[in-house]
């Protein structure tokens, strides 16, 4: 999660400006660590169907 302080005398605009920066620093970091290593189609589409069934059961418990 990214944080943001405004600072004394800062306008809005310039705060969202900094928050997107971050945000695409933070993307680009990762999408560099994904290429690092070589993952197969299919192990990172298993990931993918887990993390799934992994939400989507937290979001059930979570509404009962």
């Amino acid at each position: 999660m990214l944080i943001i302080s405004i600072k004394d005398g800062e306008s809005i605009e310039r705060a969202i400006k900094r928050y997107k920066r971050k945000r695409k620093n933070v993307k680009l970091r990762e999408e560099i660590n994904d290429k690092k290593n070589y993952v197969k189609k299919s192990d990172a589409k298993r990931k993918k169907i887990e993390k799934a069934k992994h939400k989507e059961q937290f979001l059930r418990e979570r509404e009962q």
